[in-house]
């Protein structure tokens, strides 16, 4: 058919699409994501796309000559929808998406419970050391609605938002200024000993516990407050008090950490260089290690199986260097099984490796394996056909998190705290992360697919 014929069918599936907020993946005849959006009308904002009039604008216009269908994932609102296309976008780097590609997160708020004084923060990496231990809110998809009720609900609860290296035993608090926050009321001043732990602890819970709740009695009250300032003319508090209540709506379209939105964020290795210098110690090489590259396979029952590939840089992640493949199940790569994860391996291994073996490009200082001694046979396998060997091979792995070396016959096992051990999980884990949300989107996808495919066959009513 031709392309218009083409876009008039995507265009009829997707007028089709329940009226509900979520992300849409466009994709090439390959099946390939080219472009994640997302929608507070699923068909409303995929049906734009295909009309006729159609404009996109001079990059994503070119969209439309390779798109060949779309795949929808429905999000219970728009701020769900909002962290599955960040989610999305950061981890599989649609050609056509611009937004969202670097490295920004949404933010948090952080209680730092485990202090005498504990303070409330907005932060965008909740896994730093000096919030180990704190309770933990978000992510929010608002930055700007979450300071607005910060600041609004520090005039109800009274907390403070300083820096402050507060303590009980500390005498000297009594002879301390407090900010101008505690002469307008809205911090009742720990730092000058002008509140008790006891009180100040109270206050803080009661905040948490609001942050946990529906909020739906302040909300109601605050309403009333508005309808009566806009009866009485006085529009100028009307609209302060509609400001304040759409801050406080927004507190809940956030995310659960949990759910692992960003993980990029929520996790942290405490010294990287450190790690390291250790990793380099216990594997015998000569040359600092900065460059490496952690592989994982991922699949379900056997079925959607994918790889992954991350990369850090003197400890830090490199995101730009991110790959994920699909694995192809064929003659040539020696997946004729899907689901083996040695061939899986071996195809991904060939596949990112194949110019560093020829001299074109250059190998990591380490590649990190995730699993046994026989993933790391199989990636030796991969390697053995390349002229240019990589300086550096391992596997870590799980449960046992012992490490098996190429060069060395039996497996190197290491303390639980030992730092160079810890820098290998946590790059292993990304890697795994990062194979499991693409593989999730498939099978989220696949569940979808069973689901209308079953809806379909259900006899109509006088059949």
């Amino acid at each position: 058919m031709s392309r218009r014929e083409k876009l008039d069918q995507l265009l009829r599936k997707a007028r089709d699409l329940p009226k509900l907020p979520g992300v849409y993946l466009m994709k090439d005849p390959a099946g390939l994501v080219l472009y994640v959006g997302k929608a507070s009308c699923l068909p409303d904002r995929v049906a734009s796309y295909f009309v006729p009039s159609a404009d996109l604008g001079p990059k994503k216009q070119q969209l439309l000559e390779w798109v060949e269908d779309f795949d929808v994932i429905e999000c219970e609102g728009e701020w769900e929808a909002l962290l599955t296309e960040n989610r999305l976008i950061k981890d599989i780097h649609p050609r056509f998406n611009a937004r969202l590609t670097d490295d920004k997160t949404f933010p948090y708020l952080v209680i730092t419970t485990r202090q005498d004084y504990p303070g409330v923060y907005i932060t965008r990496e909740p896994a730093s050391p000096e919030f180990r231990g704190s309770r933990v809110f978000g992510p929010f998809t608002s930055p700007y609605a979450l300071r607005r009720a910060v600041q609004l609900l520090q005039q109800v609860f009274k907390y403070r938002t300083c820096t402050l290296d507060i303590r009980e035993d500390d005498a000297t608090r009594r002879f301390f200024r407090p900010c101008l926050l505690y002469a307008i009321k809205q911090c009742t001043a720990p730092c000058a000993d002008k509140i008790s732990k006891d009180d100040y602890r109270r206050d803080i819970d009661l905040f948490s516990r609001f942050l946990e709740s529906k909020r739906s009695a302040l909300l109601s009250a605050m309403r009333e407050d508005m309808q009566q300032a806009a009866a009485e003319k006085n529009y100028e508090r009307a609209a302060v008090l509609r400001d304040q209540i759409q801050a406080l709506e927004r507190l809940g379209q956030r995310g659960k950490r949990s759910q692992r939105w960003q993980p990029e964020s929520e996790s942290f290795l405490q010294d990287p260089r450190k790690g390291l210098a250790a990793l380099q110690k216990i594997l015998g090489h000569d040359q600092p290690i900065r460059c490496v590259e952690c592989i994982d396979i991922a699949h379900l029952q056997g079925g959607e199986t994918v790889g992954s590939k991350v990369c850090f840089v003197d400890g830090r992640p490199l995101k730009n260097a991110y790959r994920r493949y699909k694995i192809k199940v064929t003659a040539d790569t020696g997946a004729a099984n899907a689901g083996d994860d040695y061939a899986a391996l071996r195809e991904v291994v060939s596949r990112r490796y194949r110019d560093a073996g020829q001299g074109q490009e250059l190998y990591p200082d380490l590649i990190i394996i995730d699993g046994g001694l026989g993933q790391l046979h199989a990636a030796q396998e991969a390697f053995a056909q390349a002229t240019v060997k990589p300086p550096l091979v391992i596997s870590l792995a799980k449960k046992e998190e012992l490490i098996y070396h190429q060069a060395r016959s039996e497996p190197i096992r290491l303390a639980r705290t030992n730092p160079g051990l810890k820098f290998c999980q946590a790059i292993r884990d990304e890697a795994h992360r990062f194979a499991q949300h693409y593989h999730h989107i498939l099978r989220r996808k696949k569940t979808i697919d069973q689901t209308s495919t079953e809806k379909k066959r259900r006899p109509k009513k006088g059949d």
